[in-house]
């Protein structure tokens, strides 16, 4: 059975902000919805496959963090039913410093 994605606030503040610049840098806020649409697609191929991103134990017990697109990470831990997605980071945001601060 695949396990449901939750994305946290925290996710979908970062997803909400990425929206917003890609919008106001493409002057076009359908190319920034095609960008979240597709980001969101990739995020919900994980409720399947789940342990296919790589352990950042490193950072944080549990988590897991996948590419996408070269310039977008995303990080999440699997619970026993769930993957939480606990954020998506964009070109250069220091993930390590903001996933240890919480």
């Amino acid at each position: 059975m695949p396990h449901r994605i939750v994305v946290t606030p925290e996710a979908r503040d970062q997803i909400d902000h990425l929206y917003r610049y890609i919008a106001t840098a493409a002057q076009d806020a359908d190319t920034a919805l095609r960008f979240v649409d597709r980001l969101l697609d990739h995020i919900a191929t994980l409720a399947e496959f789940p342990q296919r991103g790589t352990p950042r134990e490193d950072i944080r017990p549990g988590l897991r963090t996948i590419p996408w697109q070269r310039r977008a990470t995303v990080a999440y831990v699997i619970e026993e039913r769930d993957v939480v997605i606990v954020g998506v980071f964009y070109a250069g945001r220091d993930m390590d410093a903001l996933l240890r601060e919480e």
